[in-house]
């Protein structure tokens, strides 16, 4: 059974549309996504918290959703707007449909929106603010609530969506830490390379990643301070992805800042915009950013083109960072934005894709390589 709904967009735009979870309300930053598949990934990435997320194929939940293919403890995304939503999965790894579960996490969902006639609307005039409802079909007054609420430039979510205590991540799954483990996070890790990561929002196929590879995984909150980190004597520290203004973070890019030079530093996202901050760049906010699969990306000393998995609303300046022995390493092919840079002196680099991610699906597999190389390094020092 659907119900009635309104999408209505800060510019005063409505659409119409029906929940197909029952009822509810949805405020954020209206986005679209141009992949095919893995709207169970996309939902639960935390980078998404603060948005409603409109998929551009027309047909979502064909094959249901399962326990594996998460990003996180739960769904991130305000709502989801689709086309047409299938509530009948035929898959032998589906576990329930897209909307039970969507209704289970409390999330609206919407179909019979023209995705196309939005998508278009958010390209000419730019993401903006939104508010979609089963409960207030006044659509002045819906489009007033869209205004209400805080834009996305100059709005900080890592706070709602970072680790409120460190874990562990062990086998494939997160393990909380005490206060008296927390004195020696590392028991038995003697031989391998050990990370930090500073959860902004981190995805946990960072973290399964980085496990594959040997690495004994430490993920702490985004107010981990320099001291701390040092202190616990990491081979690494990862930079995860995040939602929101990295510029409205000024205390997370001090702290990474202040760990520049000490350790090996690997950005992803949002962890790469804040090293672009700590070297003494700016970032700002794309018209509608880059959200989906397949977006060629170029790797300007091989000058290969990798196919990258996006979802970034912000992007860090090209002509920001003076910083001489900073190198820009890869561009974007649609636009000709910065998409990922490294330091010559230091053991820093970054990139604004996700290649754990990738739907090359191995064009990007090689980033984490060279993060263990920087820190194997650091280790024989």
């Amino acid at each position: 059974m659907t119900l009635p709904a309104l999408l209505a967009l800060e510019d005063g735009t409505v659409f119409r549309a029906r929940a197909f979870t029952g009822p509810g309300e949805a405020l954020g930053e209206v986005v679209f996504n141009t992949a095919m598949t893995g709207y169970q990934e996309i939902l639960t990435d935390p980078s998404y918290r603060g948005q409603l997320i409109t998929m551009t194929y027309p047909l979502i939940g064909n094959y249901g959703v399962n326990a594996e293919d998460v990003e996180s403890d739960r769904v991130q995304a305000e709502a989801l707007l689709v086309k047409e939503h299938l509530p009948f999965p035929s898959n032998f790894r589906s576990r329930e449909p897209l909307g039970d579960y969507l209704k289970r996490a409390g999330v609206l969902g919407l179909e019979g929106l023209d995705t196309r006639a939005l998508t278009r609307h958010i390209r000419n005039f730019g993401a903006m603010r939104a508010a979609a409802s089963t409960e207030l079909l006044d659509p002045e007054a819906l489009a007033a609530r869209a205004r209400s609420i805080p834009s996305m430039a100059g709005l900080s979510l890592v706070d709602r969506v970072t680790c409120t205590r460190p874990f562990r991540w062990r086998q494939g799954r997160v393990v909380p830490l005490s206060s008296e483990e927390l004195k020696n996070p590392w028991p038995g890790a003697e031989t391998a390379n050990k990370v930090v990561v500073l959860d902004y929002g981190v995805k946990y196929n960072i973290l399964r990643l980085l496990e594959e590879r040997g690495c004994s995984v430490l993920a702490t909150p985004a107010s981990t301070s320099a001291r701390e980190i040092l202190d616990w004597q990491p081979d690494g520290v990862m930079l995860s992805n995040g939602p929101g203004d990295p510029a409205a973070n000024p205390e997370i890019v001090q702290v990474v800042r202040n760990l520049i030079g000490l350790l090996p530093i690997f950005g992803i996202c949002l962890g790469h915009q804040i090293i672009g901050l700590a070297l003494g760049g700016t970032t700002f906010k794309l018209k509608f950013g880059h959200r989906g699969a397949n977006h060629p990306v170029l790797h300007l000393k091989t000058e290969k083109v990798e196919i990258t998995s996006q979802n970034h609303g912000f992007n860090v300046e090209f002509d920001s960072v003076k910083d001489p022995e900073v190198e820009f390493t890869h561009i974007n092919l649609n636009d000709r934005t910065l998409e990922g840079l490294e330091h010559r002196r230091f053991p820093l680099f970054s990139v604004q894709y996700h290649p754990e991610a990738s739907p090359g699906p191995h064009d990007a597999s090689y980033l984490f390589d060279h993060f263990l190389e920087l820190m194997e390094a650091h280790r024989r020092r």
